[in-house]
């Protein structure tokens, strides 16, 4: 069961996240990233690369792609905010981003 990250947690896994660029979503327990790649195809290719992930880790982000941009936002609907599913899938995110 995937349980709501603790204060420890969150220094642990979000801290290092929001050094990378994700920030807190105001007024809701998620973060929030925005990717800006070459041109769609890059975007689109790296959306089906996460989006793999996402479905392999049955987590599914939040977001939305206009042209080269992907605006995403990370929250564990089941417990009404962030988890270490969130973080694993961030820092995922971000590595296929390169």
């Amino acid at each position: 069961m995937t349980e709501k990250l603790s204060d420890t947690a969150r220094t642990t896994m979000i801290d290092p996240l929001l050094n990378e660029g994700w920030s807190l979503v105001d007024g809701r327990d998620a973060i929030t990233k925005e990717f800006k790649f070459a041109d769609f195809t890059e975007a689109l290719g790296w959306m089906v690369r996460a989006g793999v992930w996402a479905e392999k880790w049955n987590h599914h982000p939040e977001w939305s792609n206009v042209y080269n941009k992907v605006s995403v936002t990370l929250s564990t609907h089941d417990v009404d905010g962030l988890s270490a599913l969130d973080a694993k899938l961030a820092r995922k995110m971000d590595i296929l981003a390169g």
